[in-house]
């Protein structure tokens, strides 16, 4: 008996993008089981390849703008605009991604979200009914200092001089509007963590460390974030303190940038991706659902991610699903969700075989799992 089977991964981090991925599993699950209706929607929380794969299941076209990276050095960033229903995706990974760097090379006290003003106002430039931007990826620990300053805004010091880098923000004493502020209406901003900006779960002491802060690092960077909040609570008298709202500390406190300097809304980065590409429908179609990313762990079904919410739903509707992974971690926790877990490591290959042909080993371990499938 054939089945539809929702071939649905996130990324494999390092080495997959999602689409990758969905096309190495429908491959080796048609070796096996070729009569299977296979349907891929690959899927995202607000990282790395949101751009493209929301902007692809809208019908938006793919636009570019002349930028800087978080390193301030020149690139043309990718964009997505649906004219029809005057739609407009932005991917911050796509200006300030910490892929988009060279490893090791920039310290984040260098890097800032500067260049995705740039990107913003070229979306605005469309008159957009609604803007969706998804954060995850990124380079930077700034606060949104960096794009704050690209939209116009304006940061003055307690020498009255203007401070120009993020790390100069213990000294900021005040906040000037810009004359023109970014028209962008509705800004919907997809955050792939649920951290706030301060303190021990927050943006510089849990991701910081990730993109280079050193130990020594961590408390002149958490003071400057912590200047930058009690200014803006201060001077802009928003009613509730941004600072502590779920998602504020997502890409190094670009959320809360969205959300002061623009006006940005933050939600879950894959509660808004499904809610666009009808997922939610599409899963209960499937008679089996097949997700996956490079290391299936507690975090992939307690910190909100995408495969976890698949894993939650078919459990809810007891509707098989497999998990793929490059590896699985916490299986104890994990296997609760899924009806079966399966990696690449330690029992197809080793990590280093892995890596180098992610997209082979990905395939014959789809091979295998659609060989257990008992219909």
């Amino acid at each position: 008996m054939s089945l539809r089977v929702l071939i649905a991964p996130d990324k494999f981090k390092g080495t997959l993008t999602a689409t990758q991925a969905a096309e190495a599993i429908a491959e080796g699950w048609r070796q096996t089981r070729p009569a299977d209706q296979l349907e891929l929607l690959p899927i995202s929380d607000g990282g790395e390849g949101f751009g493209e794969l929301l902007g692809r299941r809208l019908g938006a076209q793919e636009q570019a703008v002349a930028t800087v990276d978080a390193a301030h050095r020149p690139l043309r960033a990718k964009w997505w605009w649906e004219p029809r229903r005057r739609i407009a995706v932005v991917e911050s990974a796509q200006a300030i991604g910490l892929a988009l760097l060279p490893p090791g090379q920039f310290h984040p006290f260098a890097l800032d979200t500067f260049g995705l003003g740039a990107v913003l106002r070229a979306a605005a430039q469309k008159h957009p009914r609604v803007c969706f931007v998804g954060i995850g990826g990124s380079a930077t620990n700034d606060g949104g200092f960096g794009l704050a300053r690209a939209l116009g805004w304006s940061f003055i010091g307690r020498s009255g001089r203007p401070v120009e880098q993020w790390t100069q923000l213990g000294e900021l004493a005040r906040i000037v509007r810009p004359a023109r502020p970014l028209a962008l209406r509705r800004l919907r901003v997809a955050v792939d963590v649920r951290a706030r900006l301060l303190g021990r779960w927050g943006a510089t002491r849990v991701f910081g460390p990730q993109k280079g802060i050193r130990p020594a690092d961590l408390k002149p960077a958490e003071r400057c974030l912590r200047r930058l909040a009690r200014l803006v609570n201060e001077q802009m008298r928003l009613g509730a303190d941004p600072s502590k709202l779920p998602g504020s500390g997502a890409a190094g406190g670009l959320g809360f940038g969205l959300r002061v300097f623009a006006g940005g809304l933050l939600e879950p980065g894959f509660g808004l991706f499904a809610g666009q590409t009808a997922l939610k429908q599409h899963s209960r179609e499937a008679d089996l659902i097949i997700t996956g990313e490079g290391q299936i762990d507690q975090t992939s079904v307690l910190l909100g991610k995408g495969v976890g919410w698949l894993a939650r739903w078919a459990a809810r509707w007891h509707k098989p699903c497999l998990g793929l992974a490059g590896a699985v971690a916490g299986r104890r926790v994990t296997r609760q969700y899924f009806s079966e877990l399966l990696a690449i490591v330690p029992a197809l290959a080793t990590p280093e075989a892995a890596m180098a042909e992610p997209a082979r080993w990905l395939r014959e371990l789809a091979r295998q799992a659609a060989a257990g499938v008992k219909t």
